[in-house]
């Protein structure tokens, strides 16, 4: 007895100590680096790229993207575009906030009444016009009511949401507390934040989809590339972004044993644009001259060791606003000179202008600096001036005061035309800079932006891609590729069309 009872205690402490141990496996720590402190770590506050990147750990939305950047349910457990103005979510009811209060309907009309709120400066106010009301049917489901048939219908709904219950007597949401100890839904928790310090974020045990196998996340704050480069070699941190140069230049067989390389397009491209209010780029073949005296590859080339595409127009490839009928203009000299010459310039009568762009972007600082080159051998003169980024945002680029800027955008898996190219954008707050103008591209526009049916607006959208580009307010430059660098201790890592976090959930760490 006395040995039977030895034994399984012996079998007892072996399980345990092989369950803890296996247990570690996933209790381990996923190092991250970040370069600036986050405002606001509130999704319908985050405008900077920190504040979102912490905030999409926290807060979860209705709807999200799958990996190949299809629309699927989050916290909705279903959705139904019932009319092209009526659509209807049933919310699955076994979520909980991080304080382990129930989340409900009253959240989301609560999120979506702080959106509307005249008070509240965030980006997403002008998404959520259009819809008239929401309509509570219980705890667990709702209806959108909209005013007009709309685009971004399902879109708009995978903004995080506000816990009501925390925030619903808060008198000024812009500087609450809230923004820097927030409260979400999502697959972790803030568990530190320090300005200048590192960010820990610790697991959510009660997640709705699971709780992830890492269960801590910490986001070491380093602000300068070349440390955090220094860094990822050295293995402190697990998972990091590499520059063209650094991955073809600066890295040893040995890197190569301990991470594995994920590359893909970025979803964000540069351009050189014209100031259309002045006369002068009002003449399309001026603007002609400029691109065919442009070889775009070798840009490309020189700056991303060809890491990097050709961009062809305002909307990415692979979205279903690209339009792949649409090439990029040749790179042709000859074509650029005859064009000069019906305008009256030549090698004696030089055309010159000033290209103005940020100190704070060193890439786009060399693409300057190629472009000037090239443009020297169609008799093109072009000066660079730099500005420190918020100079050259409002003395520059704000009230148009500029020949030309080399600029660049960030677009969305659901890129809204509007914001850039509708010619109400062109106007203080607006982000039509260049002043373009085209009645027939406004209509498409608004035509688009009541349609729900995904060929129709493929379609319409492929016209404004073309129409665009024909036009030329833009000289669309290059799309450089997002590269990642990922340790070999970091399991189930998938690439894909949104990148490589689609399942960060299900990383395992050695």
């Amino acid at each position: 007895m006395a040995r039977s009872f030895i034994t399984s205690c012996h079998f007892f402490l072996l399980f345990f100590f092989i369950f803890t141990l296996n247990s570690s496996l996933f209790s381990s720590t996923l190092n991250l680096s970040i370069s600036s402190n986050p405002s606001r770590i509130n999704p319908i506050l985050a405008t900077d790229s920190a504040s979102g990147t912490i905030s999409e750990h926290i807060f979860s939305g209705l709807l999200k993207y799958n990996k190949d950047g299809n629309v699927i349910c989050d916290m909705a457990k279903s959705y139904e575009l019932a009319t092209p103005t009526r659509l209807k979510i049933k919310l699955k009811e076994n979520i909980f906030w991080h304080d382990g209060v129930k989340f409900s309907a009253d959240d989301v009309i609560f999120t979506f009444n702080t959106i509307k709120n005249p008070a509240i400066f965030t980006p997403l106010a002008s998404d959520f016009e259009v819809i008239k009301e929401i309509k509570k049917i219980n705890d667990y489901e709702i209806e959108i009511i909209y005013h007009n048939p709309y685009f971004k219908a399902l879109h708009i709904w995978m903004v995080g949401i506000l816990p009501k219950h925390i925030l619903e007597h808060e008198k000024d949401l812009m500087t609450a507390k809230f923004n820097k100890n927030p409260i979400g839904t999502g697959a972790y928790k803030l568990s530190k934040f320090v300005p200048s310090q590192d960010i820990i974020l610790k697991v959510n045990e009660q997640y709705y989809e699971g709780s992830a196998s890492i269960k801590e996340i910490r986001y070491k704050f380093i602000p300068d590339e070349g440390t955090s480069f220094s860094m990822l070699k050295a293995k402190q941190l697990d998972v990091d972004a590499l520059n063209p140069l650094q991955i073809d230049r600066q890295l040893n067989p040995n890197f190569f044993k301990n991470f594995i390389i994920y590359e893909k397009q970025s979803f964000a491209y540069t351009y050189l644009g014209f100031n259309l209010k002045d006369k002068k780029w009002q003449n399309i073949k001026l603007r002609q001259a400029i691109d065919f005296a442009l070889n775009k590859q070798e840009i490309i080339d020189v700056l991303f060791f060809s890491h990097g595409r050709i961009c062809t127009g305002p909307f990415l490839p692979n979205s279903f606003a690209f339009n792949k009928e649409v090439k990029s203009s040749e790179f042709n000299i000859k074509k650029s000179k005859k064009l000069l010459k019906e305008l009256g310039y030549d090698a004696k009568n030089r055309f010159s202008f000033t290209l103005y762009t940020s100190a704070n972007n060193t890439t786009r600082l060399n693409a300057a600096l190629i472009i000037q080159h090239q443009l020297k051998y169609a008799n093109i003169d072009m000066k660079i001036k730099v500005l420190e980024w918020q100079a050259f945002l409002n003395t520059i680029v704000l009230p148009k005061k500029f020949d030309a800027v080399l600029l660049g955008w960030g677009v969305g898996l659901m890129p809204d035309a509007r914001a850039i190219w509708h010619s109400k954008s062109d106007g203080k707050g607006g982000f039509n800079l260049v002043g373009y103008n085209n009645p027939k591209v406004d209509k498409m526009i608004e035509l688009a932006e009541q349609t729900t049916e995904e060929k129709k607006l493929s379609k319409i959208y492929k016209e404004i891609f073309a129409t665009i580009t024909n036009e030329l307010p833009y000289i669309f430059l290059y799309i450089p590729n997002d590269i990642i660098a990922v340790s070999k201790d970091i399991k189930n890592v998938s690439n894909s069309f949104i990148g490589i976090s689609h399942n960060q959930r299900i990383w395992i760490k050695n």
